[in-house]
């Protein structure tokens, strides 16, 4: 008797529109009333009930899964469309309005997410373990947050007292000799593309970069000295409208540390250059914290400024949002169109040649080096571009903090950056958005909100309270996930066949006399392709 098995039925296209459609009206609707104050407190117990932080936050995480939805259901078109631009650019600023740290929350996740997507480039597509990720986060951050800030005139009164023999000359000298070093690094780089390096290259190299440094440091010195005179004009810091001028320069300088850095630890792989990355960011950290003429020490920077858009400024201001929301409002978009872009640079990357080459080398180094794959050239690609990422928006969260300091570029954000490009999968650029906005929403709403909302319940002690318990719990959710889930929420479909390969492996061995194993005679072969007896032909022929 053979028994059928019947398959559930799937939902199809139109009635997984309007179920999109449906969930993402309920949800639009509640995060709205949710958020807002005025209509709240005119809705008695319910308002009371909807105001609870556990709530609020599943509200949030609610509204945010229909993005998830819309990328993942095979809904119509329009809808998807609509669900994704309403949300990002209608329901969320519309609710951010009437409660600005639901705003501030959508940068802080989008700023993540930016983050992960480079870590995503060395650890998920280049293979290399990095645990100083933040370091360029901080080089971003302290490149605008210093000459955007009153710092600026104190370090400009400080090299206006102490010369020295700079002067005209020096500014010379420096741009030449960073010219001339930059020239030379590209030409060797290229002669080493073409030709197997030697140790003269390898050390000309060396020097060249050791050159290009002290020329930008004499440049920069000089230039220092140069502005002092003009050091009360900017006792508030450059004028807002060179940010756009310095968020180019963040990614610059943010990639340039990243092959400084990159050059001396990349020959070493594994455990070693995971080490060898943690002290490197820890490095940065102490240098922010003891460099106090330009980072103002454990103080930390503050006031510093926005970009200063008036025609946004007028356009935010006609849609009701109030004077001291244009600042966020605008980083809101800066941010999404930031995501965009780098999204955009992921996708075109994984499908490029260098793309190819990063997996290459995460799979076997020694195979891709033998397929003519250039090792080093190849990895500081890699670590210049995840830098990059993470030096622009190091600028953009200065800019929305407002203050800077090295506690905010501690090795705990650089393991937070890394849970969430594992916790949403390896490789996959849309599984590490998601894992950033998780681990985000984790952090900044849920854990803290369950802690708030259990913190005057009598029969729960002190000691037990989730508040006091965010990271055991978070621990444990990381733990269960690898456990039950190691690719990933969206894994990326070459990592998940790796990590599942054995259950995906056939087991054939009724077709050939795999039995055999268990007596004292008999051949071992598979059916069809190895000889039964020593004069059968191999194959199975004839």
């Amino acid at each position: 008797m053979t028994a059928t098995l019947q398959q559930k039925p799937r939902a199809s296209a139109p009635d997984r529109t309007i179920l999109l459609v449906l969930f993402f009206i309920v949800t639009s609707a509640f995060l709205l009333v949710s958020h807002n104050g005025d209509l709240l407190g005119q809705m008695g117990p319910v308002g009371t009930a909807l105001k609870n932080p556990i709530v609020e936050a599943l509200m949030v995480s609610l509204f945010l899964a229909n993005i998830l939805f819309a990328y993942l259901w095979k809904a119509a078109p329009w809808a998807r469309a609509l669900v994704g631009v309403g949300s990002l650019l209608f329901v969320l600023p519309a609710a951010g309005r009437e409660d600005t740290s639901l705003l501030d929350l959508s940068i802080q996740i989008m700023i993540f997410a930016a983050l992960a997507l480079g870590l995503n480039i060395v650890v998920g597509l280049a293979g290399l373990l990095d645990l100083g990720y933040v370091a360029f986060f901080a080089v971003g951050a302290y490149t605008w947050g210093i000459v955007g800030s009153p710092r600026f005139a104190e370090i400009l009164k400080y090299f206006g007292e102490n010369p020295g023999g700079t002067n005209a000359g020096t500014l010379a000298i420096g741009l030449v000799l960073t010219a001339v070093t930059a020239a030379s690094m590209l030409y060797i780089s290229r002669l080493t593309a073409r030709t197997a390096p030697t140790a003269a290259t390898t050390w000309s190299f060396r020097l060249a970069s050791v050159g290009v440094v002290a020329g930008v440091i004499l440049t920069v010195r000089a230039l220092l000295v140069l502005l002092a005179p003009q050091a009360d004009g900017l006792a508030n810091g450059l004028n807002a409208g060179f940010f756009w001028l310095f968020l180019a320069l963040s990614i610059f300088a943010a990639a340039a540390v990243g092959v400084l850095i990159g050059l001396p630890v990349l020959k070493l792989k594994g455990d070693y250059l995971a080490i060898i990355t943690l002290g490197l960011g820890e490095v940065i950290r102490v240098l922010a914290n003891n460099l106090d003429l330009y980072s103002a020490g454990s103080q930390g920077i503050t006031p510093i400024k926005s970009a200063s858009v008036p025609w946004f400024d007028a356009a935010a201001g006609a849609l009701g949002f109030a004077p001291d929301q244009y600042y966020l409002l605008f980083l809101y978009a800066l941010v999404l169109v930031m995501i965009g872009l780098i999204l955009t640079v992921n996708v075109r990357l994984d499908r490029s040649r260098i793309g190819r080459a990063w997996i290459a080398i995460r799979d076997d180094e020694v195979a891709a080096q033998a397929m003519g794959v250039p090792l080093m050239q190849t990895k500081l690609i890699a670590f210049a571009t995840g830098a990059s990422f993470a030096g622009v928006m190091g600028m953009i969260f200065a800019a929305k903090q407002q203050f800077i300091s090295p506690e905010s570029f501690v090795l705990n954000q650089s393991i937070a950056i890394l849970s969430m490009v594992i916790l949403g999968g390896m490789g996959s650029f849309p599984g590490v958005i998601l894992g950033a906005a998780v681990v985000t929403l984790l952090n900044l709403r849920i854990l803290p909100g369950l802690g708030e909302a259990t913190a005057n319940i009598s029969w729960i002690p002190q000691q037990a309270n989730p508040g006091q318990l965010q990271r055991l719990i978070f621990g444990a959710i990381l733990v269960a996930m690898m456990l039950l889930r190691p690719e990933g929420l969206l894994p990326n479909r070459r990592r998940q066949l790796e990590l599942h390969h054995d259950d995906n492996q056939e087991d054939e061995s009724a077709q050939g006399n795999a039995g055999a194993l268990g007596t004292a005679t008999g051949d071992v072969y598979s059916a069809g392709y190895a000889p039964a007896k020593e004069d059968d032909k191999a194959g199975g022929s004839r």
